[in-house]
């Protein structure tokens, strides 16, 4: 099957309501899970192209695996697919979360799921692991991509800001080529630019007109993880006296426990603030600039791989891509295997993900988080 060929919609909304569904991780694991059924399993693309929309998708602010979903669908179902992929992925996380900020505002306190994340957590690794490793081998074309991988793995190390590191990474991979061809830069190649989305008219006075509005700045500008994404929530809700520091660290809490996209997190503050009304605009707020973001960049994406020098710009972020999905895979897993039960975990997820390539990693995730139970009562 070609990139450009079409998938009926059917198909497009029940894989990426499972993937929304038991997609725990963030998003190098959504990712990862992503490669695994479109490249591996589905080969809706190739490896190259998938590197492509990753390196792409770096580039724009927002959810990176929630605009990952949406490339997903536009290029296999066009508007219909876009729109179809991007709930179906986006709306298990936000019910779940809908729910259990409702009944965190009912009881007071969040679920004890722990115990399940113990072994979850683990298998992640594994899972990102799997799915980087052919990645890799795809993008390292040559010795000096290998170099801008390397260089860009180490500053994301030393926690330099993402986007800089792309961003750098393609401008230099863009310049080396140059240098080598040595030819004049031509005029039809410019670097695509996208305009932010702004909104119409004056911003109302109503408490819900200001959640959407800061929630839609926020999904129209925010680089980074989940983490950055708590930090300007910091510094627009509890700072402002809309949202208290507690029900902040408790929204980290869900969105570390709940599949699919962590920026689903907003649904409970939404709801925290103003009941289901807020948890609407909220959700919307968030997620809206990615469709929009997604819709004007993607058909640009085949006329950078076509163009000598942006392809070499591509090509430099794809490999600084694949560097920070590592730089995390590293950060995660010295958060989560802390003994030799999570290491267990870690191991056999892994030996049986590279031994059993076409084992659905819905297996690994249900399975390992049982083991965790299991293990944890030792």
């Amino acid at each position: 099957m070609t990139e450009k060929s079409s998938v009926p919609l059917k198909e497009i909304a029940g894989l990426f309501l499972k993937l929304g569904i038991i997609g725990f991780g963030g998003p190098a694991a959504h990712i990862a899970m992503m490669q695994d059924e479109v490249v591996a399993k589905r080969k809706w693309f190739s490896e190259q192209h998938f590197l492509d929309l990753i390196g792409a998708t770096n580039l724009i602010p927002g959810p990176n695996s929630t605009e990952m979903a949406i490339h997903i669908g536009y290029e296999k179902g066009g508007w219909k697919g876009l729109l179809v992929a991007g709930l179906c992925f986006i709306s298990p996380a936000v019910l779940i979360t809908a729910f259990l900020a409702w009944s965190y505002k009912e009881y007071g306190q969040t679920p004890a799921v722990q115990p399940f994340l113990y072994g979850i957590k683990p298998a992640i690794i594994a899972i990102i692991i799997a799915a980087v490793y052919p990645l890799a081998k795809k993008s390292l074309k040559t010795v000096t991509l290998a170099l801008i991988g390397l260089l860009v793995l180490l500053g994301s190390l030393l926690h330099y800001y993402e986007i800089y590191l792309l961003f750098g990474a393609g401008f230099v991979g863009l310049f080396l080529k140059y240098w080598n061809s040595n030819r004049a830069f031509r005029s039809n190649c410019m670097l695509p630019l996208v305009a932010l989305p702004t909104t119409a008219g004056t911003l109302l006075a109503s408490s819900n007109a200001k959640l959407f509005w800061i929630f839609l700045k926020i999904g129209a500008i925010l680089y980074g993880s989940g983490y950055v994404l708590f930090a300007f929530l910091d510094t627009e809700l509890v700072a402002t006296g809309l949202l208290t520091r507690q029900q902040l660290i408790d929204a980290i809490a869900i969105g570390q426990f709940t599949p699919g996209p962590v920026f689903s997190s907003v649904t409970f503050i939404g709801y925290q603030i103003n009941d289901w009304t807020g948890a609407i605009v909220a959700s919307v707020g968030i997620f809206l600039p990615s469709f929009v973001f997604v819709a004007l960049l993607n058909p640009l994406v085949s006329k950078m791989r076509n163009s000598v020098l942006f392809a070499a710009f591509l090509d430099a972020v794809n490999v600084a891509s694949v560097a920070i999905i590592v730089s995390v895979c590293w950060s995660m897993g010295a958060e989560s295997i802390l003994d030799w039960k999570t290491l267990l975990i870690a191991v056999l997820s892994m030996l049986i993900l590279f031994s059993y390539k076409k084992l659905n990693s819905v297996l690994v995730v249900v399975g390992s988080s049982l083991l965790g139970y299991l293990l944890s009562l030792i």
